[in-house]
């Protein structure tokens, strides 16, 4: 009984380290993100802004803020302009990813240099989004390289203005968008198939299946948790969209304002020290990215009942 009292006593629980390990995570998710956004949403129910050297409020007026975005802003219109760049940017990337993952994961085609191939299409994402609009508006400025060559090879007679139409701006803003990231996403796809069973496909190619069955009804079915994972993750950034469209823009969000995006209205009342405005557009912005994410969310992990 002493022997076995004494072996009780020396034994030492570790399950508090973990519990330990997680307190630095939680503190800087507290100071840096809970405190932050805790403080947004307070502030959105009061006026604090400068007029001229006078600062104003802050001065609570409750939901006054919210009524003067819904009603007297461009909200809407910002929100159109961010789903439409985001969109006509992640459908070819979703699409070149996909194609992109399934043949660099086939270990029967056996590529050869695809460790190379892998690390090109990967670069572009290590490029700085500043740097990347610069480069896009000297080539395709009115007197840039693009036009300098089309209109050489006779495919057009005049400049085309790329920066001043609606669909060019548009179009360069989602170009971007695919070149950066698609080989992020190519890489995330190609973990997720190469997780799959080899065994499913060896067994569907013996039953006779041609490679587009097996992409549609294994492939895609399995990939279904990554896919999920890279549009909700997507959607997010891209309306969280900034950097490319403000300095390709200037901040104007031209054409007449149809590449202006919600986080550079975000950052026009930030600017003019509109502090409760930016508030209130802040939590605007978190409920309809929580609203968009919890809808596709349901419509892509959904199953019907047989």
């Amino acid at each position: 009984m002493k022997a076995s009292s004494m072996k009780k006593k020396k034994h030492v629980s570790y399950s508090k380290w973990g519990y330990i390990f997680l307190i630095p995570f939680f503190l800087v998710y507290t100071i840096f993100s809970l405190i932050p956004m805790i403080s947004t949403f307070y502030y959105s129910f009061f006026e604090n802004y400068m007029s001229g050297l006078k600062t104003i409020g802050p001065t609570f007026i409750g939901l006054e803020n919210y009524k003067t975005l819904l009603t007297q802003g461009d909200l809407l219109k910002y929100i159109g302009n961010t789903l439409i760049m985001w969109i006509l940017g992640f459908v070819p990337q979703i699409i070149v990813s996909l194609l992109l993952a399934s043949w660099f994961a086939n270990s029967r085609l056996r590529l050869k240099c695809s460790g190379f191939f892998k690390t090109v299409i990967y670069m572009p994402n290590l490029i700085m989004a500043s740097a990347m609009s610069m480069l896009f508006f000297a080539l395709f400025s009115n007197n840039g390289p693009i036009n300098m060559v089309l209109m050489d090879a006779g495919i057009i007679d005049e400049s085309i203005h790329f920066m001043s139409s609606t669909g060019g701006a548009r179009g360069l803003i989602a170009l971007m968008n695919f070149l950066m990231w698609f080989g992020n996403t190519t890489i995330v796809l190609m973990a997720g198939i190469m997780g799959i069973d080899p065994g499913l496909f060896e067994a569907a190619e013996v039953d006779g299946a041609t490679p587009g069955q097996v992409f549609t009804k294994i492939t895609l079915p399995l990939l279904k948790p990554i896919l999920t994972y890279t549009f909700i993750t997507s959607m997010i950034g891209g309306l969280q969209m900034y950097d490319l469209p403000q300095i390709l823009t200037n901040g104007a969000g031209g054409p007449d304002r149809t590449t202006m995006t919600l986080i550079m209205y975000l950052n026009k009342h930030l600017f003019n020290k509109n502090y409760g405005m930016a508030g209130a557009l802040s939590v605007l912005i978190f409920i309809v990215t929580g609203a968009l994410s919890v809808i596709v969310f349901n419509s892509l992990t959904s199953q019907k009942e047989k």
